[in-house]
């Protein structure tokens, strides 16, 4: 018997704190859980002022820990059933958490979109997870449960109505108002020196099938072009996290062995709506983007930018921009002749606000409820596709059937 459900790590960062208030705004019954940080009198600090909003915060155990100490690391694993962490660039910061979690048989979630880190680990722990009976869950987050969680209620329909998946999937994004994040931009830093050292890396991120392991099917990379989608009625541009989403929605299926077939697609972009207007949008946004990950690339220009133009990791959004913040999309399976279409939306700023909600309910979810006997590195979509349907909407993140 563990001390703990639940610990929290890297709460005395932005989305730390704001996962710490997502479990308290929608308490889980039972739960036990703590709050984890490198510094005593931080953690005392947060806390006391999430407290003055939730006053049962007052009562959270603290537990103090460094994610460079790896002794550390094991203690704190050994302590919980479950752990949480918002602790990144998960590349520089995650390594020792990850395996003090699969040494100790310690269930983890975490935020990351690194598909190069998410590699690693699944080369270096997914069988050794498996055999330990523990369960290590990435890109639990805005990466990427709205579109791995998405893909899944569309193929969920496909079976229920027509007794068949869908084979090709898409997903467009209608609106997207919020923040952009200090984490991703810490992220993408890390991975573009990474490349640089390291150039074997640009095959692997170019690999459509990254997170299957000797994957093969129809993809082929991301569009990098301005396209008009029918089956959506809008132009497209680049989207800029499909290159995670993909991979991972594409590690979904196998996963859960298959199920949608051999000949499965799976695209995102970002849309921009019908006509010249919408054409036009696109090309701007194509433009923008290329822009943003030029100017990332370069450490130079990127020193620049970040704190100034950009966020630093630990900065955000005020409170009312979080709320005012909002993300929806719209999936589309072809299913033989058949259509079907899931609308996704999320309320608040979809980095922030509704990631800190997603990552919570994972963590809760890993916690507490009945879950299928699947171990290893795994998805949000392949581990607890049904359960997340059941618990994100009473969050504020919906999966509304069209059609």
């Amino acid at each position: 018997m563990r001390e703990f459900d639940l610990i929290l790590f890297g709460v005395t960062g932005y989305t730390g704190k704001l996962v710490a208030e997502a479990l308290l705004a929608s308490p889980e019954p039972g739960l036990k859980w703590a709050v984890a940080g490198r510094n005593l009198e931080k953690l005392k600090g947060v806390v006391a002022d999430i407290a003055q909003r939730f006053p049962e915060a007052a009562s959270l155990a603290l537990v103090v820990a460094d994610v460079a100490d790896a002794a550390q690391m094991a203690d704190l694993a050994k302590r919980t059933s479950v752990v949480c962490t918002t602790v990144g660039p998960y590349a520089k910061l995650g390594d020792a958490m990850v395996a003090a979690c699969v040494a100790e048989g310690t269930d983890y979630c975490d935020l990351t979109g690194e598909v190069s880190w998410m590699r690693q680990n699944i080369d270096a722990y997914h069988s050794v997870a498996a055999q330990k009976k523990c369960r290590i869950v990435h890109a639990a987050g805005f990466d990427s449960i709205p579109f791995d969680i998405g893909v899944y209620a569309v193929q969920k329909h496909s079976f229920d109505k027509y007794g068949k998946p869908s084979t090709v999937i898409t997903t467009a994004t209608r609106a997207l108002k919020g923040g952009f994040s200090g984490g991703t931009v810490a992220s993408m830093g890390v991975l573009f020196d990474a490349i640089a050292e390291d150039r074997t890396l640009l095959r692997l991120m170019a690999n459509p099938y990254a997170l299957v392991p000797g994957g093969t099917g129809p993809d082929k990379n991301d569009s990098k072009c301005v396209e008009y989608w029918p089956e959506h009625g809008v132009w497209t541009a680049p989207f800029i996290m499909a290159g995670c989403n993909t991979r991972v929605v594409r590690r979904t299926h196998a996963l859960l062995g298959m199920p949608w077939g051999e000949d499965f697609s799976y695209a995102e972009a970002s849309g921009t709506g019908p006509g010249v207007s919408g054409w036009m949008r696109a090309h701007l946004l194509r433009l923008a983007l290329g822009t943003l990950v030029l100017s990332l690339a370069v450490p130079m220009v990127r020193g620049v930018l970040v704190g100034w133009l950009l966020p630093a990791p630990g900065e955000g959004p005020s409170e009312r921009q979080r709320r005012e913040g909002r993300f929806s999309a719209r999936v589309v399976g072809e299913c033989g002749d058949e259509r079907v279409v899931v609308d996704v939306s999320c309320e608040g700023d979809p980095g922030y606000l509704a990631t800190s909600r997603m990552l919570a309910q994972t963590a809760v979810a890993l916690a507490k409820d009945e879950l299928p006997e699947m171990y290893g590195v795994l998805t949000p979509g392949a581990l607890m596709g049904d359960v997340l349907l059941k618990r994100l909407p009473k969050v504020g993140v919906h999966f509304k059937l069209r059609s």
